[in-house]
């Protein structure tokens, strides 16, 4: 059997006649930067989040990117996050010339431990970017409040979270800014690379707008510095395509993800969640090691952009299902202190252990919603033979 990492082919074929209807709009009109079907995509986004305000980009790195812009962070700022992340998250401080400070994670959720932040600002901290890692929210209410007692503004990077929800609000709309991804392999996926912002502000969302412009007000009036941020209105159309499927495909993600818990309960393998693994003492290997650590959803509503489990040995069991033909992906194999690029902040390994056991340990299995009971059982069942193989 096979069983692909993702399959979007699967996604298409249920909703092909509104791709094409939409795209055949976009054709039809020959209005393909920003536009109507920029503008109908924005207002659609801004609703379902609950957020007054919606600027169409083009990608989430750039959404990243220009609402860094927008708080002017520069050479000589310090912006906190976290070293285990997509690469977008501290490129795009880097980039302006900013200064990234990492925080390790919390090993139950995956995202930025809230408890170590405050030890972390300084009088250069511009900015604190928390992510919504595989779908789930980060602790937003204590990140918030940190925020707020030290004047700094908060940039979500939602990018793996649309539809995902912390204490009854939408991820994105909690900061000063909520930044979308809409690639591909997202649950809202365009055609290729597209982004969203979201902000409760007006006056930002305004700044947001020029900047994505090439910071253009009227055009070719240019009072400030922007970049060329537009998302395409084919990517616009598509997007609003799809939409009105997501909670569905969302419900999908989350009933696979609980599947996965039960046939992983019930196989007999020694199984716990990262909430149980973490009060268990967190045993790595040996004995009394777990074979498969399976993710706890601790806030309101975990979308599942990744199903992540912890095991060891990781890599032979990545080889192992891959000759069973199932994909997996490691999110992230390379903690950003690691990263070669960023050598000369001075990190070194052993400086953020959460994050780095977390990047040699996790493994993402197919969550798909299209995903079948079949091919479920299939990834547990070659699991379990793996770890019941003869020595």
């Amino acid at each position: 059997m096979k069983v692909p990492l993702l399959d979007l082919k699967a996604q298409y074929e249920t909703i092909r006649p509104e791709i094409e209807l939409a795209l055949r709009d976009v054709m039809e009109s020959q209005h393909f930067i920003l536009g109507p079907h920029v503008q109908k995509c924005e207002e659609a986004i801004a609703k379902y989040c609950g957020s007054p305000h919606a600027i169409g980009v083009s990608s989430g790195s750039d959404a990243l990117l220009v609402c860094l812009m927008a708080e002017g962070v520069g050479p000589g700022d310090e912006v906190i996050t976290t070293p285990y992340t997509f690469f977008a998250t501290v490129g795009a401080i880097t980039r302006l010339g900013a200064t990234p400070v990492f925080v390790d994670i919390d090993p139950v959720t995956y995202n930025i431990d809230a408890s170590q932040v405050a030890a972390k600002i300084t009088a250069r901290t511009k900015a604190f970017i928390p992510v919504h890692l595989y779908g789930q929210a980060a602790d937003m209410h204590a990140i918030m409040e940190i925020a707020a007692a030290h004047h700094v503004v908060v940039i979500e990077d939602a990018a793996q979270a649309i539809g995902a929800e912390y204490q009854g609000r939408r991820c994105g709309t909690m900061g000063e800014y909520g930044c979308f991804s809409f690639f591909p392999s997202k649950n809202l996926g365009a055609a290729g690379d597209a982004g969203m912002v979201v902000t409760n502000d007006p006056a930002r969302a305004e700044k947001v707008s020029i900047l994505r412009a090439h910071g253009s007000k009227p055009k070719y009036y240019h009072h400030v510095v922007g970049g060329n941020f537009r998302l395409d209105a084919l990517q616009g159309a598509i997007v609003s395509s799809k939409l009105p499927h997501l909670d569905g495909w969302t419900e999908g993600r989350r009933r696979n993800a609980e599947r996965y818990n039960h046939l992983f309960a019930e196989s007999g393998l020694r199984v716990c969640d990262t909430r149980g693994w973490q009060e268990a003492g967190r045993p790595e290997t040996g004995t009394d090691a777990p074979h498969v650590v399976v993710p706890a959803a601790v806030t309101d509503r975990h979308v599942f952009n990744q199903y992540v489990i912890r095991v060891s040995p990781r890599d032979e069991l990545r080889t192992a299902l891959q000759k069973d033909g199932i994909g997996t992906e490691i999110y992230y194999p390379v903690p950003m202190h690691m990263q070669a690029c960023f050598a000369n902040l001075g990190y070194r390994a052993g400086d953020f252990p959460e994050s780095e056991a977390a990047a040699s340990h996790t493994l993402a299995l197919p969550i798909y919603p299209e995903l079948t009971e079949e091919q479920a059982r299939y990834v547990v069942t070659c699991i379990h033979s793996f770890f019941n193989r003869p020595d």
